[in-house]
Formats: structure tokens, C-alpha cells, sequence
């Protein structure tokens, strides 16, 4: 019973260094990673875990009719199924980011399972929109200690304000929230799809409901929506460097 006990002991503690340590320690202090972004007026609408064949047009044609321009974090075999929204997603003026490619946790990810998510999702992306994706983020936020060296040639990107949104939820209360948090440099997580095993399958419809109350009112108060190009100026900062 000794053994047993200590095997887990050490099995625990081995599980919270290689994952909640990390996780902890770089998301609280921000270190090699983007939580916010630097423009003013500016608001980066950010959806994970699709795209999704139902939700995700919805999503796009209400983006579109406001001129909104979003940030989105695919699941690569997701991508695989419906290449054509990812490509329209491209067309439309939004930027694509790497989600991994089936939505597996970083913390049960070996060092060369973490390699694999990451590489084989901006194979399959670059594939399908024809350019190398830029951005990262892994599912749920969590990290490794390998997660950076893996990722180190993106931008690994988090969230400023987080709505829980993969749960059902009043349209109108999801709203308030969403104005409630309204700020220069925001960076929004929301979702386009509800199919993995933590979310509500119908989860998104709620969101777009919200979406479709708040954007208007957003826009309202002169905040322009952007993907993430222009929220974190890095085309600007692109430039200033080839000066240099």
C-alpha cells in the first residue's frame, strides 16, 4: 500500500510540474505570451475550437455585416472536413491560428506529442489557406514546459476576458457581459463550435445571439472589431523592422 501511495505521489507531482507549474507560472506573469493588445478603440474577437459546419457561416455573416474582422483558432482536423470555411475566413479578412490538431490538452501531451499538434496543424492550415499561420493557442490555455520551444516560430496568444461561452447561456446576460468588459486592448475568447467534450453541443447559437445584440452597440461606442494583425500592430512593427 506504501508503494502504491508513493508511486502516486510522485506520478501527481511529476503531472503538476510538467503542466499547472508552467501554466501558472507564465500566465500569470505574462512572459512569452500576449493576453491584450496595444490600439486603442480596438476590440480582437477571438472564436476557438472550429471551424464548425452550422455555426461557423452564421458566425461569418454576421461578422460581415458589421465589417468585422475577427481571429480564429482552428482545430486542424476540423480543417480538414471543411476547408472552404477556413478559406473563406482568409478571403473575408480574418486571420487563422493554430488550436492543435485534435484539441488534445498540453498538459497529457508528451514533448514530441506537443511537437507533433503543432506542427501538423500549420501543415495542414498552410495547405489549405496557402500561408503559414502566425498565431497559437493552445486548447483550454494550458501549456508544458515544451510548449514554447515547439512554438516558438508564433505568437502564442491567451485572452484578456473569457465569457465561458462554450456553455448555453442567456443571449442577453452574455451580452451585458461582453459590454461590461469593453475596453481598449480587449482580446475576447468565444467559440464557433460546441462538439468537444466539455462544451454544450448547441452552445454557439447562443453566442452568435449574443453577438448579434453586442456588436452593434460595441460599434456604437467607436470600437472598431480587428483581427489580430491589426490589434497587436504587427504589420506596422513588420515594416519598422526592415528599416532597421
Amino acid at each position: 500500500m506504501d508503494i502504491i501511495l508513493w508511486v502516486f505521489v510522485v506520478g501527481l507531482c511529476a503531472f503538476l510540474l510538467y503542466g499547472v507549474v508552467p501554466t501558472v507560472l507564465f500566465r500569470t506573469s505574462s512572459i512569452g505570451l500576449i493576453k491584450r493588445g496595444e490600439q486603442e478603440k480596438t476590440l480582437a474577437l477571438t472564436f476557438d475550437d472550429g471551424p464548425n459546419p452550422h455555426y461557423t457561416p452564421q458566425l461569418l455573416d454576421l461578422l460581415k455585416q458589421y465589417d468585422c474582422k475577427a481571429t480564429f483558432f482552428v482545430v486542424a482536423d476540423k480543417v480538414k472536413e471543411h476547408p472552404q470555411l477556413v478559406q473563406r475566413m482568409v478571403t473575408e479578412g480574418h486571420n487563422i491560428g493554430i488550436h492543435h490538431y485534435t484539441h488534445t490538452d498540453s498538459w497529457y501531451l508528451t514533448p514530441f506529442g506537443t511537437k507533433r499538434e503543432i506542427e501538423r496543424s500549420a501543415e495542414l492550415i498552410e495547405k489549405t489557406i496557402g500561408g503559414r499561420p502566425v498565431y497559437y493557442r493552445p486548447p483550454y490555455g494550458r501549456l508544458n514546459w515544451f510548449t514554447f520551444r515547439y512554438a516558438k516560430e508564433y505568437t502564442l496568444v491567451l485572452w484578456s476576458s473569457i465569457f465561458q461561452d462554450w456553455k448555453v447561456q442567456d443571449p442577453g446576460q452574455l451580452k451585458e457581459k461582453m459590454l461590461d468588459r469593453l475596453s481598449d486592448g480587449e482580446i475576447y475568447l468565444l467559440h464557433d463550435d460546441g462538439s468537444n467534450r466539455t462544451a454544450d453541443t448547441t452552445a454557439p447559437e447562443s453566442t452568435i445571439q449574443a453577438l448579434e445584440r453586442f456588436l452593434p452597440e460595441a460599434l456604437n461606442r467607436g470600437y472598431k472589431c480587428v483581427n489580430l494583425d491589426e490589434h497587436l500592430d504587427r504589420k506596422s512593427k513588420e515594416q519598422k523592422k526592415r528599416i532597421v
